[in-house]
């Protein structure tokens, strides 16, 4: 009997095929409940908090009551409020290009395959970004100093009166401090970028006539583009964060340069825990947040409409 007749004498009900519906699959949750927790309970959570807390006013008389969105009318009258983020933003302007385009420009020469002792610059460029951010502000701060620090010694041997902490640049003297402490960590994710585009485009390329230059503006500098946004993005998130450096210069500073309200991080935090109002310094901090992420948005946005380009 063939094969065909054995299937043709099977019983119907035997020979109907079972179809197994699709059920929800929960297996994933099984490892990502860890980090969902954790995630809910350290980030969502305060965050719903921040938010709650906003809308309520803590008075000696009465204790706390609710105010609507009075914490957010006086915060947007605020000259110390929007003065810090001025400070920021000027910050932001400035630092961000000038560390980008050396993170770039070193990436560019770590890649050329011309640079000797490619390894140890890779790892001495990236080490500052190991250093916590205290400790290479004290350390900068000390060298800073124009009495005591390298700054002064200059000052004697060359008999001039630079003050690095002066409070006309002392904001530069700032971000010299967070340039030299991100540089490095930028650098990498463009070399990472770099790293992707198969040598062969460069020996083709050559072989062809082009030069060294040409090479980084028709394949280098394009490949680029996707990385830039990410280093843009979070260096924008950071220099609107800025807290460690100017908090621990504040003591370091001669007179009254770096005042409580000098970042927008500086002031929700003395706000908070030397003011005893937290509930004005949570509305501070969730309008930062949104500020931050309006940017970060419109950055993000640009960049997909060039990259679609």
């Amino acid at each position: 009997m063939s094969a065909t007749e054995v299937v043709a004498n099977m019983p119907l009900h035997s020979a109907t095929v079972r179809v197994n519906k699709h059920k929800a699959d929960w297996r994933g949750w099984k490892f990502m409940w860890p980090f969902a927790l954790v995630f809910v309970f350290v980030f969502v959570i305060p965050i719903l908090y921040a938010v709650y807390i906003s809308f309520f006013q803590k008075q000696m008389i009465g204790g706390t009551r609710f105010v609507g969105i009075s914490n957010y009318i006086r915060l947007f009258h605020d000259p110390q409020f929007w003065g810090s983020v001025w400070r920021v933003a000027l910050f932001t302007m400035v630092q961000v290009p000038i560390m980008l385009f050396l993170s770039a420009a070193m990436a560019l020469a770590l890649d050329s395959m011309k640079l000797h002792g490619a390894k140890f610059f890779r790892i001495t460029t990236f080490l500052p970004y190991a250093v916590p951010a205290v400790v290479s502000t004290l350390v900068w701060g000390f060298m800073y100093g124009a009495k005591y620090g390298l700054v002064g010694s200059l000052n004697d041997w060359l008999g001039t009166n630079l003050d690095v902490l002066s409070p006309n640049v002392l904001l530069a003297a700032i971000g010299n401090i967070v340039t030299w402490e991100f540089t490095g960590y930028n650098m990498l994710i463009f070399y990472s970028s770099l790293s992707t585009i198969p040598h062969s485009l460069y020996e083709a390329a050559s072989i062809d006539g082009a030069s060294e230059w040409q090479i980084i503006k028709s394949i280098k500098l394009p490949e680029l583009k996707g990385s830039l946004a990410i280093t843009v993005i979070f260096s924008i998130i950071g220099s609107f964060q800025l807290f460690n450096e100017p908090s621990i210069l504040q003591n370091m500073v001669p007179g009254n340069s770096i005042t409580t309200y000098y970042t927008p991080n500086m002031y929700a935090y003395n706000l908070s825990f030397a003011g005893s109002q937290s509930n004005y310094a949570a509305a501070l901090a969730i309008t930062m947040a949104v500020i931050t992420m309006a940017i970060a948005y419109a950055v993000q946005l640009n960049s997909m409409k060039e990259q679609m380009k």
